[in-house]
């Protein structure tokens, strides 16, 4: 593309009202990151929001990519639709989902009103078009993208593996594509996907992953040198996260956030609930009849997550950011694994030398041990400096 101005339908495409990316020129340092931000998921938000605002305050012209396509946002329509193969099981999950929303009534407008506030505060361009198909991609007039943080590389989030996350689309303006903490969801993919997922990671320039078991199956998939960062929440310091986050009404309390449910996770965190003399609140996305005996709340969105973990006395959670964020404001927390990405979990325990926050059910577990938050801090430090030097360093 050079300097040839785009169609004018761009500028209102990208939400470019005054031309201020349209009318780059060649060299302008200005970037497009693609990586979860539509999804109703905090973590997915959070992160996307991290590494936006980390890269600004940097000094790098950085916007999101609304790139919002249906096997993404489908599962949080009010009709639901994901593109699982076999219609019957599609129907399925469909009917479910539904009345999960039923269940929910006025509290599912209310969440996403939550969700779709962040998303415009502080994610997205004033006027910015969503683009629904990779095709469309081809428009824009970014020389450099970083995909990632978050599961893009993992075929089960994104049913089947996604060119977009690869930036492996045709633009005559695109230079450069960096994978950023990008996510398999575990150590590798099945043998089903390694070949058509060596033919779009070689497209990658520069990579990083967030889970240090992925780095060899990268590595033979790219033949390109690979190594790990964190997931970009760390890259802000606590005070930023302050800045973001909604205080809750309530004060003294046991959090619980589940990806997955776990019912020894429910179980034990009803039980702490019972001997602090504390309620346990439960954040929820959606009512599945799984949440007796606790406080639940459906219509919380990233700002009032963020909230609820720092104000928590204790967090019990399955959830890789709701262990990233009991850790960046010191929580006194428990992990419990994924039942099929628990690799993820231990990674980000050893990665700050808390290994011994994994609940162990043999070894009676204690959630009020002492941490070493001086030591603590020094090993994220660490990460941190080689996580910003990848991003400095290959960005052009």
């Amino acid at each position: 593309m050079g300097n040839q101005k785009p169609p004018c339908f761009v500028k209102r495409l990208i939400g470019d009202k005054r031309g201020e990316i349209t009318g780059m020129k060649n060299g302008d340092r200005r970037v497009g990151i693609i990586t979860f931000h539509c999804s109703n998921n905090f973590g997915a938000m959070l992160q996307a929001f991290a590494l936006k605002t980390y890269l600004q305050q940097s000094g790098i012209k950085t916007d999101l990519v609304r790139y919002e396509p249906p096997f993404m946002t489908g599962r949080h329509w009010w009709f639901p639709y994901v593109p699982i193969e076999g219609r019957k099981k599609r129907l399925e999950w469909e009917k479910k989902a539904w009345k999960s929303h039923l269940r929910m009534g006025m509290d599912f407008f209310r969440q996403r009103a939550n969700y779709n506030r962040f998303k415009r505060k502080y994610l997205i361009r004033r006027f910015q078009r969503k683009l629904l198909f990779s095709g469309q991609l081809k428009w824009l007039p970014y020389s450099c993208y970083v995909v990632g943080s978050d599961q893009i590389w993992n075929p089960d989030i994104t049913y089947g593996l996604r060119k977009a996350y690869f930036g492996a689309f045709d633009n005559k303006r695109k230079k450069r594509v960096i994978a950023y903490a990008a996510s398999l969801g575990g150590a590798a993919l099945a043998e089903q996907h390694k070949q058509e997922f060596s033919g779009l990671v070689r497209r990658v320039d520069t990579i990083s992953v967030r889970e240090e078991e992925a780095i060899s199956y990268v590595e033979n998939c790219s033949q390109k040198k690979v190594i790990s960062v964190l997931d970009p929440v760390f890259l802000l310091e606590r005070e930023s996260w302050q800045q973001v986050e909604k205080v809750p009404d309530r004060k003294g309390y046991v959090l619980v956030y589940t990806a997955e449910w776990n019912k020894e996770l429910q179980e034990y965190a009803l039980a702490l609930a019972k001997e602090k003399n504390l309620p346990a609140v439960i954040l929820r996305a959606s009512k599945w009849g799984e949440d007796v005996g606790f406080e639940a709340d459906y219509i919380s969105g990233p700002s009032e997550f963020l909230g609820y973990i720092h104000n928590a006395d204790y967090v019990v959670t399955n959830s890789f950011h709701a262990i990233a964020f009991s850790i960046i404001y010191q929580k006194k927390f428990l992990a419990f694994l994924h039942s099929n990405r628990g690799a993820r979990i231990r990674n980000i325990l050893h990665i700050h030398e808390l290994e011994g926050r994994l609940y162990n059910k043999e070894e009676n577990t204690q959630i009020d041990a002492a941490v070493n938050w001086d030591r603590v801090i020094e090993r994220t430090r660490e990460s941190v400096k080689l996580s910003k030097d990848f991003l400095q360093e290959n960005i052009p």
